[in-house]
């Protein structure tokens, strides 16, 4: 490895974009044992207290083990490593790109989407099916102003996420819109189709409203299978 000194701004989570980015790469493969503490302190230009944040973070994230005595041994990320690793995948030499990130996260949006509409049409209570077919309401009001609709868009599938009962879905939700994925800053011509589609927001809160959980998982993967296609051209070009 050449040596790649560090700013000193927040050393610690340069040292750990570092170290993720060469584990992700592949650079550092699954088994190797990670460079001792001493040796990356000086390859980097920090502290070894710096070094060692950096590792514990490693560790946090799944990339590596800490063993009892001592060693720190690479995992296989891809067994081991959860959502919030994927923005960092991104800028790893790992032979993907934000195009092809943002097309698996609309796939599994619209996954997560279908299903938690059909869970939604049978276990939301009455009243947040009220507020689901209200809410539906807003795709109206927003008119073509892309951006609102964008905000009135999460604003709603948060209410059929919540009304799903599911937890694992909601955290996946979350995760999806608060920036950790490509997904939250999407080319908002990529969903002009699915935004603009009033009529389809308006069914679709009717069926959960009306206890159609089968109806519903269509016609939600419908609308949120429709920007899939144009995400998946960019990713491939």
């Amino acid at each position: 490895m050449t040596g790649q000194h560090i700013r000193r701004e927040a050393v610690s989570d340069q040292v750990y974009a570092a170290l993720r980015d060469r584990i992700l790469g592949g650079a550092l493969a699954a088994g190797d044992a990670l460079t001792p503490e001493r040796d990356l302190a000086a390859e980097f230009g920090v502290n070894r207290h710096a070094v060692r944040e950096a590792v514990k973070r490693l560790q946090q994230a799944r990339l590596v083990e800490v063993s009892h005595g001592g060693r720190t041994a690479v995992l296989d990320w891809r067994l081991t490593a959860g959502l919030d690793l994927a923005v960092g995948i991104v800028g790893a030499d790992a032979g993907l790109t934000v195009d092809g990130l943002t097309r698996d996260a609309l796939e599994m949006r619209a996954c997560i989407g279908a299903d938690a509409a059909r869970l939604c049409a049978l276990r939301c209570t009455p009243a947040a099916a009220a507020r689901i077919v209200a809410a539906a309401g807003c795709y109206t009001q927003a008119g073509p102003d892309l951006a609102a609709l964008g905000a009135a868009d999460v604003a709603w599938w948060r209410l059929i996420v919540e009304g799903s009962g599911n937890l694992a879905y909601l955290l996946s939700f979350n995760t999806l819109v608060s920036g950790a994925l490509p997904m939250a800053d999407v080319p908002m011509d990529l969903r002009t189709a699915e935004l603009l589609d009033v009529d389809a927001h308006v069914r679709l809160a009717a069926h959960i409203a009306g206890r159609e959980p089968e109806a519903a998982e269509r016609l939600a993967r419908t609308l949120l299978s429709r920007s899939v296609p144009a995400a998946a051209d960019r990713a491939v070009r």
